[in-house]
């Protein structure tokens, strides 16, 4: 019994630790040099944020795709109504919608040690005029299970508890 549970924990820890250099070759392959320059950049700010306090893990990840990647609809990139891309296709194309910028902003969380019991993906209504809203998704850290949630963004820069 011990071999074997000590069998699925070194399967989970290789499924679980992403190869970074193989995402940055793909990145290279498939879309070119700047998504390679783009996957690089993300790996060092990775690396310098792994020691840091949680919180400024959640800001330094959420600047980081909200400064360097555009929003755009699924229609225009991907030419269908909806579509969840993986983290390397949307810093491939530099471009994705709500739920892209959320997956890859926990993707990263998870990487930085983030526990998933602290990250969801939320669905709320975005106000895109005075009496208008839209379905948007966002991430939500919890710091503990009945806290409120901070938020993480696409349409804004900082990092606000749910409540604002």
């Amino acid at each position: 019994m011990g071999v074997l549970l000590s069998l699925c924990l070194v399967l989970l820890t290789s499924f679980a630790a992403p190869d970074l250099d193989k995402t940055q070759a793909l990145a290279q392959q498939r879309y070119g040099s700047g998504a390679a320059e783009l996957v690089l950049a993300w790996r060092h700010m990775i690396e310098e944020a792994r020691s840091l306090p949680d919180t400024d893990k959640l800001a330094r990840v959420n600047t980081f795709f909200n400064r360097r990647i555009l929003f755009k609809s699924d229609q225009e990139v991907w030419r269908q109504e909806d579509y969840w891309a993986s983290p390397l296709e949307f810093m491939g194309l530099a471009a994705g919608d709500c739920e892209d910028f959320s997956i890859a902003k926990y993707v990263s969380l998870q990487m930085l040690g983030i526990n998933n019991q602290q990250l969801r993906l939320i669905y709320v209504r975005a106000k895109t005029g005075a009496n208008t809203s839209v379905a948007h998704m966002v991430l939500g850290y919890y710091p503990q299970p009945t806290d409120e949630p901070l938020v993480l963004d696409n349409l804004i820069s900082s990092i606000r508890p749910a409540s604002m």
